[in-house]
């Protein structure tokens, strides 16, 4: 099965057209400081914040922001102290979420990441009720038209890719967390640019929903994505076609 949901698809389709650069340069930069404060401001020696940057760098974010969001992770400029949680829970239709967030309000956000799950028919869980739902894995999208899958095979496996799955009008390449990065160049090093790119959480198997449920998952989703300390969402939430057309 694809690690990606009909929902993941069309929500990357909609974040490359929706004027949200605003939102998605916070998300960046909060990353990119807590990536800095916690593992230093040399992108050499800090995958993590390496990563965050070539993010920022995709989404065309200006050179002085990205260093301004490390100097306020190493301490050299002032800004707000932020902490990362993980929220658990469910939508409708027993669809598993998990929510990773940064914030400077711990109560704050955690009333308000409640609040929006139970005014969309879910609710909040445990800490661990559904992570085990879900495995980490990179994530890379290339369009079927630009490449063949015997020539994106050979090239992604030499690099450290687990698997390539079929997805639709795309190829979908996984990889473990740590080989991320190298096979992500390994794609750019064949031409391609690729629909999506991400260190994300896949789960282990979908719940499909229709109708009423499925439109008001959506609207559980478009809510928690919105949210300005939400950095990701994930859930095991797919569709059925008739549902796809009504959002698409």
């Amino acid at each position: 099965m694809s690690g990606h949901s009909k929902w993941a698809t069309i929500k990357h389709k909609k974040a490359a057209t929706d004027a949200k650069r605003g939102k998605i340069f916070t998300r960046l930069i909060k990353e990119i400081t807590i990536a800095a404060r916690s593992g230093g401001g040399d992108i050499d020696s800090n995958p993590r914040l390496r990563t965050a940057v070539l993010a920022a760098k995709a989404e065309n974010m200006p050179a002085d922001n990205i260093k301004r969001a490390v100097q306020r992770g190493t301490g050299e400029l002032p800004g707000a102290i932020y902490e990362e949680l993980t929220m658990e829970g469910y939508g409708p239709g027993g669809v598993a979420i998990m929510v990773d967030l940064t914030t400077d309000n711990r109560n704050r956000t955690v009333s308000e990441i409640r609040h929006l799950l139970s005014k969309n028919g879910g609710n909040l869980g445990e800490s661990g009720c559904v992570g085990w739902l879900f495995t980490k894995r990179g994530s890379i999208s290339v369009s079927k038209d630009a490449i063949g899958e015997d020539d994106l095979m050979a090239a992604v496996l030499d690099a450290g890719a687990e698997d390539l799955r079929d997805d639709g009008s795309s190829w979908e390449v996984l990889t473990p967390p740590d080989t991320f990065e190298p096979v992500l160049n390994a794609v750019k090093a064949k031409g391609l640019e690729p629909e999506n790119a991400e260190v994300t959480m896949i789960p282990q198997n979908y719940i499909k929903l229709e109708g009423k449920e499925a439109s008001q998952m959506v609207r559980l989703l478009e809510a928690l994505d919105d949210h300005d300390d939400v950095q990701h969402v994930y859930s095991n939430f797919d569709m059925d076609e008739a549902a796809l057309a009504s959002v698409s």
